[in-house]
This record gives C-alpha cells, sequence and structure tokens, in this order.
C-alpha cells in the first residue's frame, strides 16, 4: 500500500481518489456506495529498501531506514529544529536538494482555522492529504528551516493541527480565510519583521493575489460516530464505501487511514451492487 492519489478536479473542485497497491491502480469515487474488502496477508515492506519488516516506522519504513534516512528525521516535522548548519545532517545533500527550495505558509479550513507549511510544488496536494474544505497560501519563504520558524509564530495564535474526527463527520464551517489571513499578519508583524531582518527581507514574502481554494470531497454521507479501523487489530477490513476525505475512506463499518499502512501488502476487493 502507498498513500491515497488525490487529484483536484480543475472543472468540478471535487477530490479524485485513486487507490494504489503495488502495480495496481483503482480509481475510488466511481466505487461510492458499493462493498469494497480489504485484506491484510500479515506482511510488511519497508517503502525505501523493500526490506520485511515486523513493525513500520514513519508511514512505511523499517527501523534501520527511520533511523537513518534524512527524510525521517526529526527535523521534517519540526523544520525550525534544523540542524545543517550544525554540520549533522543526515544527508547534506538531500537537504540541499529538498530543504533548501521554497515553502508556502498557509492557512487551511479542515476542522476549523490551522496553520501549515509546504513546498512550494505541493499545493493543493497537502491540503488534500489533510481534508482541507478551505485552504489560503498566505507567504512565501526561501527555506524549509525559515517557514519552520514562521510556522511558530503562527501557533502562538492558531492551532498548527487537524481534528480528525471533527473533519470526518463534516463538522466544518466556513471561514473568512481572507480576514483571517489579514487580522494573523497584523498581530504577527513584529515577530515576521525580525525574521525578514535576520534572513533579508526577500526571504518572506506575503501572497495576496490569490483566492481562497474551496474543495469538495465525494461522500454519501458522514458518519455519526466515529469508529477507527486498523489493519493491525482487524486484518480483514469491509464495507460500503460512504465516503473519501484526507487519507481516510469512510466506510458503513468505520474509518480507515491508509496512509498509516504504507507498506502494508493488502490485497483490496470490490463489489458492485
Amino acid at each position: 500500500m502507498r498513500k491515497l492519489d488525490i487529484r483536484l478536479s480543475a472543472e468540478s473542485g471535487r477530490a479524485d481518489y485513486t487507490l494504489r497497491a503495488g502495480e495496481q491502480r483503482l480509481a475510488l469515487n466511481g466505487w461510492l456506495g458499493q462493498r469494497i474488502r480489504l485484506h491484510h496477508t500479515g506482511k510488511i515492506h519497508c517503502i525505501e529498501c523493500g526490506r520485511a519488516t515486523r513493525k513500520s516506522f514513519g508511514q512505511g519504513h523499517c527501523y534501520p531506514c527511520f533511523s537513518s534516512l534524512a527524510h525521517c528525521d526529526l527535523c521534517m516535522m519540526r523544520p525550525e529544529t534544523c540542524h545543517y548548519f550544525q554540520g549533522t545532517c543526515r544527508d547534506p545533500a538531500w537537504g540541499e536538494r529538498h530543504c533548501f527550495r521554497p515553502h508556502t505558509v498557509y492557512l487551511a479550513n479542515a476542522s476549523g482555522l490551522k496553520v501549515g507549511i509546504t513546498r512550494g510544488t505541493n499545493t493543493p496536494g497537502r491540503w488534500l492529504d489533510q481534508g482541507a474544505v478551505q485552504a489560503l497560501p498566505i507567504l512565501d519563504v526561501d527555506t524549509r528551516q525559515q517557514s519552520g520558524l514562521v510556522e511558530t509564530l503562527f501557533k502562538a495564535r492558531v492551532s498548527d493541527r487537524t481534528n480528525w474526527r471533527a473533519m470526518l463527520k463534516g463538522e466544518v464551517e466556513p471561514l473568512d480565510l481572507i480576514a483571517e489571513r489579514d487580522r494573523l499578519l497584523a498581530e504577527l508583524e513584529p515577530g515576521l519583521a525580525e525574521l525578514r531582518q535576520r534572513f533579508g527581507n526577500d526571504a518572506i514574502q506575503t501572497i495576496d493575489d490569490v483566492p481562497p481554494l474551496a474543495i469538495d470531497y465525494p461522500v454519501l454521507e458522514w458518519p455519526r460516530k466515529i469508529v477507527s479501523l486498523n489493519f493491525d487489530k482487524t486484518p480483514r477490513i469491509e464495507g460500503t464505501l460512504m465516503g473519501l476525505k484526507g487519507q481516510y475512506l469512510i466506510l458503513d463499518t468505520g474509518v480507515i487511514n491508509l496512509r498509516k499502512f504504507t507498506g502494508y501488502q493488502v490485497a483490496v476487493e470490490t463489489e458492485a451492487a
């Protein structure tokens, strides 16, 4: 298994989902309302080196890869802790290719207002993965570490997390992201000015010419109660596919975050009504 491939239709504004298992691809939107069965065979393979592993670390890695690869380091989750300039980066060449490139600071609404960062080329993919129904890029930043420092400023005023249960229940009220952007930029201007003085005025630039993006997800019915499904506890999972949001399948029997089980060997069956 790999994480769900999600693309945003330019015509409809709706997310289109594809299930990826090995070389197989299954377009999921057309299976809404139909039965789907997922069976974990008990095998897990590292998505980096391919070796068998009893447990998956960092969404699909064996422990040696998880503990040695640069993209599995803690600084990827907390980029403000980047230690490249201390000479301790796990793979300096990888860091130069991936971290010293433009990043975007954004506001999104997945279960309420949140702040986040992503590579400048990873929109709207990042927002689709999070199940955001609204998103707005607000700042262009030169490097990943700098974007993490900017995000840290914002986290004093707004959450950087999604309430996944509320997101999956569809309990998301629309927000005026333009007004929220203007409010936060005004409140945080002293901190942003300090960062610009440190890294240069051009290192952090405001985005004010991009409108908010609205995203629609293929959901027939929202669950009233969230029942989380887990291959480690229940190898066989089946039910009627009621919706798709973020990296979750919404079944009439519960919900499952497929990204969590990257690297798991899973057999997939569908059954038309």
